[in-house]
């Protein structure tokens, strides 16, 4: 690097603060070669605006002059926004053999600048009002100026009006201009920027992180819609993403709609937070705690994307003081909302759920990230009159690692996503345990059921007899039997257990041992039924079963008892049974009994709930009218069962059906062919 004189040293540059001056200080860079200068010391400042400013035989002697290194709110003029100006008398002499080209680099300037060099715009970032654009978090940016030797730099700057969270010390410059050969000032940018990336890895080594377990998380979600908690999960992680492309990767993004979009985004995550919390601390059964916090989700989302929409309606609709009252009332609302995950951590121990250490865990780790949240949140607002330093302390850091300086809120970030993750696989895996479990009893179920419903029907003699059985997408508990006895009469049972899966199953193979077992001494319905019930009471776990059961001789006489079950149909004729309580109710229940004689050609029906309870699609029942028609047409069971299923199958659906037979039909029948 070659030598370089600055013509004012440090202490002039002190003194000419406190002096009028109306002949301005010229910079003389000397020597400038490979190396770069800092265009620091005083520069002339003037507030307000006006284009006469940027031309270099504009005498700006009595102008105040401050220094580059710093904003101008730390200089006299705090909260300031609006137009102001900087100018710097330079001359350059570059070295032997160097480039005589020269470029600039210009590191932040809030908000809006436009440089000049002996009056010609040479660069800019943004666009000045009416039609404002402002670029925050943006690099160091360069622009070359060219061969050039002496002249004046001038910065033309606007400031957006401060929000609640602005302190009134920014304005202006944050840090001196550098000037240099572009090779240099690109050397100087290159590792400001791998600085800057260094210094963020371990930010986007944690976002990456979020992103994948939101990408697995949506995806197992659409897997299976019934698992909220990786939706929630998901939505919270992806959140993170959102925010690393919002205003992590300093793209060069307009600050309205940058800010509209960063509230909506940081309302959608507070949002899925509270939910996921929800289902981490088993609250989502709790219809009021539910209902709540949709509300308060409601109202949080509705005030922060209208605090984001606020920004974009300056200055057209709103003027520099409308936007800050509208942001500090919006603001405060979203700020109030904000302790709300505290109160659903809280409700969860005051309650004394019962929850997994992984779910405490995570309960415990929101806590302290919701409060320390919140504290940040509301210390930094109106923190030009009040000066607290609390956020300062919040956000300062604690330690660096790998060289990314890590601070309270990024440490409990950090945790918070492993306490997440860590208990949302132990959920999800217990989950699938569960439902494997579930499957298998729903297999065992399914395997004893077709054990117990026959798979063929005895001859009945006298009779056509045809079945169908047809289950709903649950194994449930319908059954029949036919059971031929030693007598020469044919006992024929059907009935449904309350209830699914395996539970319902092992009562109909209680039902129908106890039926096998007491058929030949009891032949009598009504007496069957009665002792079929008492065996029953108490073995059914709560539950109960409803039953008809018809005793059938050979030359047409039939006994018929029912427990609680839909009445049979002769014909077109539903049969009027006297009322009776289900079995497994009650031990006094004595069960009535109903004779009657089919005659040659009559038909006769049995069928379980499942199929008068037949839905359509628009929700409307199967209904006694239509069971009246379909029976008037002596369906089989088959195509009793299919007319249901054609209609709406809803439920578990068991048809059978008799017909008695001329005694020429009969032999026919039994004849093998």
């Amino acid at each position: 690097m070659s030598a370089l004189a600055i013509g004012l040293n440090v202490s002039q540059a002190q003194h000419l603060l406190h002096k009028t001056n109306p002949v301005a200080p010229t910079l003389a860079v000397d020597g400038l070669g490979k190396g770069t200068a800092a265009l620091d010391g005083v520069w002339q400042f003037h507030l307000g605006d006006d284009m006469a400013w940027a031309s270099p035989g504009y005498n700006d002697g009595e102008w105040d002059q401050i220094m580059s290194a710093k904003p101008w709110g730390l200089q006299g003029h705090d909260s300031y926004t609006g137009y102001a100006w900087y100018r710097r008398h330079i001359t350059i002499s570059p070295a032997p053999g160097a480039s005589q080209d020269v470029a600039l680099l210009i590191p932040e300037i809030n908000d809006v600048y436009e440089i000049y060099w002996n009056g010609q715009l040479v660069g800019r970032s943004g666009h000045m009002p009416p039609h404002w654009v402002a670029y925050i978090r943006v690099p160091p940016q360069t622009y070359g100026l060219g061969p050039v030797r002496s002249g004046v730099l001038a910065v033309r700057v606007w400031k957006l009006p401060l929000v609640s969270t602005d302190d009134g010390t920014a304005g202006g410059f944050n840090g001196s201009p550098l000037i240099g050969s572009p090779e240099a000032i690109a050397a100087v940018k290159g590792d400001l920027d791998f600085k800057w990336l260094r210094s963020r890895q371990f930010h986007f080594a944690l976002t990456s992180l979020y992103g994948l377990v939101a990408l697995l998380g949506f995806f197992a979600w659409y897997r299976d819609r019934r698992q909220w908690l990786l939706f929630w999960t998901a939505m919270f992680s992806s959140s993170f993403v959102a925010e690393l492309f919002l205003t992590g990767l300093r793209l060069q993004a307009s600050y309205g709609p940058l800010t509209f979009w960063t509230q909506t985004e940081i309302s959608l995550r507070e949002m899925s937070q509270w939910f996921l919390l929800l289902w981490l601390l088993k609250l989502q059964d709790n219809r009021q705690l539910v209902v709540l916090t949709r509300k308060v989700a409601l109202i949080s989302v509705f005030a922060s994307v209208l605090d984001g929409v606020t920004i974009l309606l300056y200055p057209s609709l709103l003027s520099a003081s409308g936007l800050q009252v509208a942001d500090a009332v919006l603001t405060a609302v979203m700020i109030f909302f904000e302790i709300f995950p505290v109160m659903l951590v809280a409700y969860a121990f005051l309650h004394r759920k019962s929850l997994e250490s992984s779910r405490w865990v995570v309960a415990a780790v929101a806590f302290l990230n919701g409060m320390v949240y919140f504290a940040e949140n509301i210390s930094v607002q109106g923190v030009r009159y009040t000066h607290w330093n609390l956020s300062d302390d919040l956000t300062k850091p604690l330690f660096t690692f790998a060289g990314s300086a890590i601070n309270t809120p990024l440490l409990l970030r950090t945790l918070l996503f492993f306490s997440i993750l860590y208990a949302v696989v132990r959920v999800y895996l217990d989950g699938r345990r569960r439902t494997s479990s579930l499957e298998q009893e729903l297999q065992n179920a399914r395997e004893l059921q077709r054990v117990l419903v026959p798979s063929s029907l005895p001859v009945v003699p006298g009779f056509t007899i045809t079945s169908a059985y047809r289950p709903a997408a649950e194994v449930g508990g319908d059954f029949f039997q036919v059971m031929p006895l030693e007598s020469g009469s044919t006992l024929v049972l059907l009935g449904d257990v309350s209830g699914k899966g395996l539970r319902a199953a092992m009562a109909v193979s209680l039902i129908i041992g106890a039926v096998r077992a007491l058929a030949e001494d009891h032949p009598s319905p009504a007496r069957l039924l009665t002792q079929l019930n008492r065996r029953l009471c108490g073995h059914l776990q709560g539950g109960f079963a409803t039953c008809v059961v018809l005793r059938l001789d050979p030359n047409g006489d039939c006994a018929l008892s029912s427990a609680g079950h839909p009445a049979p149909f002769l014909n077109e004729r539903e049969l009027e049974l006297p009322g009776a309580l289900p079995l497994g109710i009650s031990r006094e229940v004595d069960y009535e009994e109903s004779a009657f004689t089919l005659k040659i050609g009559d038909h006769f029906s049995l069928y379980t709930d499942g199929l008068l309870e037949a839905r359509s699609p628009s929700g409307e029942l199967y209904s006694f009218a239509r069971l009246q028609r379909l029976f008037a047409s002596h369906p089989s069971a088959a195509q009793a069962t299919q007319a249901a299923i054609n209609f709406g199958q809803d439920d578990d659906i068991t048809v059978l059906t008799l017909t008695r037979m001329a005694v020429n039909e009969a032999m026919l029948e039994l004849t093998p062919a």
